[in-house]
């Protein structure tokens, strides 16, 4: 499968940057096309858009999160969801600026992600 057939899911799905700055968005949308064309070189066609469908999933949970703590100051909803969608990264102790959030979740679910391949199996969601 093309790394570009894998990309669509992410460049079409307007939900994934919705709420979201500029800065955030962009680190958000580069992380999930690096982790999709990691995914179109390793893995079987079939797995691979499995993955990447689950990415953009958890991209917009992300997102959502995001949006949430920093934009609309709501820490105790954006707690539910990251409880809701199992986020086992540690929430900020404080306000934080979005784009360095997002920075800071993207690095910890890519570290996630690789413990899962050494693992050898994905991130379990």
């Amino acid at each position: 499968m093309t790394s570009r057939t894998l990309l669509h899911p992410i460049l079409d799905d307007e939900a994934l940057t919705r709420r979201l700055g500029d800065a955030e968005a962009r680190v958000l949308v580069e992380w999930l096309v690096e982790q999709a064309e990691r995914l179109g070189r390793d893995e079987p066609p079939d797995s691979a858009e499995r993955e990447v469908r689950r990415l953009c999933r958890r991209g917009r949970a992300i997102a959502r999160f995001v949006s949430l703590w920093c934009h609309e100051h709501a820490p105790g909803a954006a707690g539910q969801l990251a409880a809701s969608e199992r986020f086992v990264w540690p929430l900020p102790d404080a306000a934080v600026e979005p784009c360095e959030l997002m920075q800071a979740i993207v690095s910890y679910e890519t570290d996630a992600l690789q413990a899962g391949r050494q693992r050898g199996r994905g991130l379990n969601t």
